[in-house]
């Protein structure tokens, strides 16, 4: 038997959603009548449950008939945001990148002037040195996703990891070269996803793109890495997509 109440229950929930909406869109209280007419509810209807939004904290009463977002929704805000894990949220979009690719794919933050590989979706066959144990750690100008993160910073930023890091070599390949190295971080900033063309390891190529949180922080990079004979420079856009999509499962609402 169908419960006669369910349709004006959700009918509530619909409404105050939407005062909610309204409400995130003014950066000042909105009087009762603002709210009213942008949610095309009567006064008395929207009056009444603001005054419940009201009692539960969701919504903050100036004065009479002004109203602001309530400091409950902080609070649950920030608790949803302490319980969001990059590396939970990233691991079904890891596997699925590694189903449709076939080759391994990374999930590194950075720490200080490396990155560490906190996560990877792989067969578990790979002979890939720079990602064979999670923990792993590479300076970031020879890795994809550690370029992602210079190409984040200021030219003073920049200048301030060669001159610690010095553009050690590791292959024939690695930018060495600080005017180089600006000249790629400039091309990814525009394209936002960065290549290492056997820069860290010999026969390895890898893509990669950053992750961003909820205040636009760039948090964490996703890649793919595989032996230079299968690599494909096509699958760039693939890797961004998924990027953005952790981005989104943590918050990130891109401009």
């Amino acid at each position: 038997m169908a419960d006669k109440n369910a349709k004006p229950s959700i009918q509530v929930i619909e409404r105050m959603m939407h005062l909610l909406d309204v409400l995130s869109q003014h950066s000042t209280p909105a009087t009762l009548k603002q709210l009213a007419t942008a949610t095309q509810l009567h006064p008395s209807t929207a009056h009444r449950i603001l005054g419940v939004m009201v009692d539960n904290r969701l919504v903050d009463r100036i004065e009479p008939g002004m109203y602001r977002l309530g400091i409950r929704l902080v609070e649950l805000g920030s608790l949803v945001k302490s319980r969001i894990s990059v590396r939970q949220e990233a691991l079904p979009f890891m596997h699925e990148l590694h189903r449709e690719l076939g080759e391994t794919v990374n999930l590194s933050v950075r720490r200080d002037d490396e990155m560490v590989y906190i996560e990877r979706a792989s067969e578990g066959n790979t002979m890939m040195r720079v990602v064979q144990i999670i923990g792993a750690h590479a300076p970031l100008h020879i890795t994809a996703v550690g370029k992602i993160f210079l190409a984040a910073e200021s030219a003073q930023q920049v200048a301030g990891y060669v001159s610690r890091s010095g553009l050690t070599r590791y292959t024939d390949n690695t930018l060495t070269d600080a005017k180089a190295l600006a000249r790629e971080l400039e091309q990814i900033r525009v394209q936002r996803y960065a290549f290492d063309n056997e820069e860290a390891e010999r026969g390895v190529c890898c893509v990669g793109a950053g992750i961003h949180n909820d205040e636009g922080q760039l948090v964490a990079g996703l890649s793919v890495s595989a032996p230079t004979e299968r690599f494909k420079k096509t699958w760039a856009e693939t890797v961004r997509q998924s990027a953005e999509r952790i981005s989104r499962a943590i918050g990130h609402s891109p401009r």
